[in-house]
């Protein structure tokens, strides 16, 4: 006979007297600085790795450090039956820079922090917060005794585009082998409305330079003949893209884009979203367009094209009237589903050979989007849970954002991927005081094993 009974009132009392035992462990893992992208916390990336590896082995799995080209990952195995299906839910445990002497933190960022029902620091909410909440979820479906297999693997190298993932599941495949994988590393819409993501856009990032010269050159001397590297820059971006509309001009860019379907935009009306939510979520003043339709589908199901930094030149107060010899400008693309980046990497190569030939292109991140399903049992699952967890039925959106890991473990792992997200906008991805808070961890407690437990029953 099962130990718990798998209904909302008996989890969420279960959930409750765990929360101390919760709270201690958000609270060891984001006081470890675990930034993959600083080379000078490397350390801290592997004590994260190897706290993480006990942690799983005090939780009563088997945990494995697999070593990678970079940081290392995590596996852990909670195994139930050798005839039982097999879950594997994936979470990172790198997070991004931060610091209060550069950023306006309220409270020290690798510092937990807890005011009321919210916990401050970073990593609390992207990823860590989810990571253990799936934890925990583990705990009550072993509790319960659901005859399912739950595996975990957790990265440390999102943050940075995930370089060695993919050659290091290759490498462990035998041993990662699943029957489904369950992502939670997305954000809801809006605290009223549960929203899963049913797809990712993909990445593809450029770097390009022009040099003209050897030093910086008086412009009262050679302006007029010199060449300018900034202003050559400039005006080679705006051929490709109007700024002020976001449109991308470099012919055949669009050509592959497949547009949301009626049942994607009725998910997209029903999601929650507004236009004063989202500027107040992101501390914007102004943007390019005040329908919500049309900013949904911008930042879900349309690529993009921006502008990251320009450098080069002299960027001290007042003027300095120089020419600089060279400068670079960084650009990447948000991809959606059916662009093929290497596609686009030869659109812009050829764009940018036309109109400047002797500009420099490196080819930098690049990452596939991902299309999630959306009907199915799978798909209803997830609905089921949620809705039994949070008391409303999520809608179906798209992630603006990439994961890497998403696409190799689709293609080398060959198992589905869904998402069970639980972060919300104000918890501040990447953001300064970013934060994660009980309603959301002991919810997506609950609703992690209602998933297990449909699963089971499939």
């Amino acid at each position: 006979m099962r130990a718990m009974n798998v209904e909302k009132k008996a989890l969420a009392a279960w959930a409750a007297g765990e929360r101390n035992n919760f709270e201690e462990a958000l609270k060891q893992f984001v006081e470890i600085p675990s930034v993959s992208a600083e080379p000078a916390r490397a350390n801290d990336v592997r004590r994260c790795a190897d706290a993480a590896a006990q942690f799983i082995r005090d939780f009563g799995g088997k945990a494995k450090v697999i070593e990678t080209g970079g940081h290392p990952m995590v596996h852990g195995r909670f195994t139930t039956s050798a005839k039982a299906p097999t879950l594997t839910i994936y979470n990172h445990m790198d997070v991004q820079p931060a610091s209060k002497e550069t950023e306006p933190w309220r409270t020290e960022p690798f510092t937990f922090t807890k005011e009321g029902d919210r916990y401050f620091g970073r990593g609390t909410t992207d990823d860590k917060g989810p990571a253990l909440s799936a934890m925990w979820g583990i705990k009550a479906a072993r509790e319960a005794n659901i005859p399912l297999n739950l595996n975990v693997l957790w990265e440390l190298e999102e943050e940075i585009g995930s370089p060695n993932f993919e050659s290091a599941i290759k490498a462990n495949a035998q041993e990662l082998a699943t029957d489904h994988i369950l992502v939670s590393d997305t954000i809801w819409v809006s605290r009223k409305q549960p929203a899963c993501p049913a797809g990712l856009r993909g990445l593809q990032g450029f770097t390009l330079s022009l040099e003209t010269g050897e030093t910086d050159q008086h412009s009262g001397v050679t302006g007029g003949a010199a060449r300018n590297p900034l202003g050559e820059l400039m005006q080679l971006v705006s051929e490709m893209y109007d700024a002020r509309t976001g449109k991308v001009k470099i012919k055949g860019f669009y050509d592959d884009v497949e547009p949301p379907s009626k049942r994607e935009l009725e998910d997209f009306r029903n999601s929650g979203f507004t236009i004063k939510g989202f500027m107040k979520d992101h501390l914007f003043k102004s943007i390019r367009s005040n329908d919500p339709i049309d900013v949904m589908k911008r930042i879900w199901a349309m690529p993009t094209f921006e502008v990251h930094g320009l450098v080069g030149g002299y960027t001290g107060p007042g003027i300095k009237t120089v020419i600089a010899p060279r400068a670079e400008v960084k650009i990447s693309c948000r991809l959606v589903p059916k662009q093929d980046p290497r596609k686009i990497q030869k659109l812009v190569r050829e764009f940018v050979k036309q109109r400047s030939p002797d500009v420099k292109i490196e080819i930098e991140n690049q990452m596939w989007p991902y299309k999630a399903p959306t009907e199915g049992k799978l798909a209803d699952a997830i609905k089921d849970a949620v809705k039994f967890s949070f008391g409303r039925t999520p809608v179906f959106v798209r992630e603006g954002g990439s994961i890497g890991a998403v696409i190799s473990m689709e293609k080398v792992l060959k198992t589905p991927v869904m998402f069970l997200g639980l972060s919300l906008p104000e918890h501040g991805y990447h953001a300064p005081n970013e934060n994660f808070d009980w309603q959301q961890a002991s919810g997506g407690m609950v609703a992690f094993v209602k998933y297990f437990d449909n699963l089971a029953k499939m």
